[in-house]
């Protein structure tokens, strides 16, 4: 409202500077003329006789009169000088109005009017791209709605400013589109207005730990920190922190706290082959070689003494929880002891890897027949639950039957 009346008065100021000086130039016009000049200067002259004669200066008065009444004789113009019309109001009205539409398009171009009406239209559609938004089941806001959704958003928040909700709402919606600085300002608001609210502060952290700001990063690793000091078994928290430390080349930590998620997370988890990716891409960083688990297999005495002649020998790893293996391999029967190693590359599944276990178990069997199930007659043997950290050795002893 301001800045609109601040217009109006300039654009009248203009207006005033363009027309006041054709009217002060229309009563000017035909003020003085010669003749009026000639009759000034005779009657001052008269007026100094006078006073010349009255002081004994002059003497003869009537010839200098008649000297004065020549010279204005003489000086009469041929014509007399005819005055220039003035000039019509309606003169100046094309010149105001090319001022006025001039100045308009001018600051059409250059103002702020489409902005501040793109704004006033996007106030307008906050309702229904607030209800699609919060509503799982609607239809996704395009790029261009987001950023509009964001716009109006910022208006509502600057009447409403302690609107926790909206202010995390509006740093998810920076994460979205890319813009660290919305985001970060957003979830900073949020967070200082609801402190204990360990999803604004998992958010909040988020966006500091992957900032180029070596500040930021120090404040989000605090943040994460306090936050696993409550819950150790956070998988979210314990994922930004690897983050933050393989952003710090500290791959090895940022290793172990990866194992830890993956951990915790559910066989399946969307989240898994991300987190098995920057373990492998910390191992390549960290210059650690690719794991590797060293497998010493023996037979028991009784069947030492007499060994299957023909046969196939499986191994399998498993993580102690799922019996799911691991890793596998297969070998034809051959001598004992036997050494051998198992990597990455006996995986069963790409997203189990054994490099990212943080426990296994080994089973060894002889299948006779070369059958992968287990048969009646089959001897087998297996390690217990053992620690492992990307190497190891284990020792498994072939001294069961299956009944």
């Amino acid at each position: 409202m301001i800045i609109g009346l601040l217009f109006i008065v300039l654009l009248a100021l203009a207006c005033a500077l363009f027309v006041l000086p054709a009217l002060r130039y229309r009563r000017r016009d035909g003020g003085i003329t010669r003749d009026s000049l000639n009759q000034a200067f005779f009657t001052r002259r008269l007026d100094e006789l006078a006073e010349d004669e009255a002081q004994g200066v002059v003497a003869e008065r009537p010839l200098h009169i008649e000297e004065l009444q020549q010279n204005l004789l003489s000086d009469i113009p041929e014509a007399p000088a005819q005055a220039r019309p003035p000039l019509g109001a309606w003169v100046l009205i094309p010149g105001v109005a090319s001022l006025l539409l001039v100045t308009l398009a001018f600051y059409a171009w250059t103002g702020g009017a489409l902005q501040v009406w793109r704004w006033q239209q996007t106030v307008a559609e906050m309702p229904a791209l607030r209800a699609r938004i919060m509503d799982p089941r609607a239809t996704q806001l395009s790029a261009r709605e987001l950023a509009r959704f964001a716009v109006g958003l910022r208006a509502s928040l600057r009447e409403h400013p302690r609107r926790t909700q909206d202010w995390l709402i509006l740093g998810r919606i920076g994460v979205v589109m890319n813009d660290a600085a919305m985001a970060t300002q957003a979830f900073e608001r949020a967070h200082r207005l609801d402190p204990d609210n360990d999803a604004i502060t998992l958010d909040f952290a988020g966006v500091l730990i992957r900032s180029a700001d070596a500040g930021d990063n120090r404040l989000g690793d605090r943040l994460l920190r306090a936050l696993l000091a409550r819950q150790p078994r956070n998988p979210a928290a314990l994922d930004l922190l690897a983050v933050g430390l393989y952003q710090q080349a500290d791959y090895a930590q940022a290793i172990n706290l990866w194992r830890q998620v993956l951990s915790l997370l559910p066989a399946g988890d969307v989240h898994r082959d991300a987190i098995i990716q920057g373990i492998n891409q910390a191992r390549a960083l960290s210059g650690q070689e690719t794991a590797k688990l060293t497998l010493d297999v023996t037979l028991a005495p009784a069947l030492a003494a007499m060994p299957p002649e023909r046969g196939t020998l499986f191994i399998s790893v498993t993580d102690g929880k799922s019996p799911v293996p691991v890793a596998v391999k297969t070998l034809p029967l051959s001598r004992f002891p036997l050494s051998l190693t198992l990597d990455d590359s006996n995986a069963m599944l790409p997203e189990r890897l054994l490099s990212v276990q943080q426990q296994v178990k080994v089973r060894v069997r002889i299948a006779r027949d070369g059958a992968a199930d287990a048969r009646r007659g089959d001897w087998f043997g297996e390690s217990a639950l053992q620690e492992f950290s990307g190497t190891g050795r284990i020792a498994v002893r072939i001294d069961q039957q299956m009944p």
